[in-house]
């Protein structure tokens, strides 16, 4: 997929107040400081579309940007972050859980995950609460170009063995990125292509 176009639409925290378009969504969302707006910039080739900062929790709305006109990049909130107060945690939790639990127009949800580290009971925990919903998604192990290969493989497999303990059949599809080599970029968007693609032809738009 070439990028064409991408345009920041709207910040909210309430679904209700989402686009009304009937375009497909893929959902970005990861823990705080996974390098989500490096990865948003880095597949959507906008240096500055998403804010990027060294300070965790940057990111505290749902933020829509429409992408090639046809399709939504949908920027969610980090979880986890342990800076912010409990009441704002609790808000935070509240409205991405109802973003999507109640997104109609939500395709897919892209679930990211530091490579560099070993596995996370947050991260794990959030996988398997999508898993427990039936909401569709997939992971993306971001920083690759900050670890070797076979620590990469090694992490991954980690991830793999707790989630088959806690009764998946498989590891959910996942994709392996770099921001700064931009590896993994095309492999993502062909993904994200070809799922646009079959709800054109088939006329499964919402």
């Amino acid at each position: 997929m070439k990028i064409n176009s991408a345009e920041f639409i709207i910040s909210n925290s309430d679904v209700k107040k989402c686009p009304n378009e009937p375009l497909p969504e893929y959902a970005f969302i990861g823990r705080s400081n996974v390098g989500k707006s490096s990865l948003i910039n880095m597949l959507t080739g906008k240096k500055s579309l998403a804010k990027t900062s060294s300070k965790p929790g940057k990111t505290q709305l749902i933020n829509h940007f429409k992408i090639n006109s046809n399709w939504y990049l949908v920027d969610l909130p980090g979880y986890g972050y342990a800076k912010v107060s409990k009441s704002t945690k609790a808000v935070f939790q509240k409205f991405i859980t109802e973003y999507f639990e109640q997104r109609e127009q939500l395709v897919c949800g892209f679930v990211l995950i530091d490579i560099r580290l070993e596995a996370q009971k947050i991260d794990l925990d959030f996988i398997n609460y999508l898993g427990e919903s039936q909401i569709p998604f997939c992971i993306i192990f971001t920083k690759a170009d900050k670890i070797g290969k076979v620590k990469a493989q090694q992490n991954i497999a980690a991830y793999r063995k707790k989630l088959l303990a806690a009764g998946w059949e498989e590891i959910p599809q996942y994709f392996v990125t770099s921001s700064l080599e931009s590896s993994g970029r095309d492999e993502l968007l062909d993904f994200i292509d070809d799922i646009n693609k079959q709800m054109f032809e088939n006329n499964s738009l919402f």
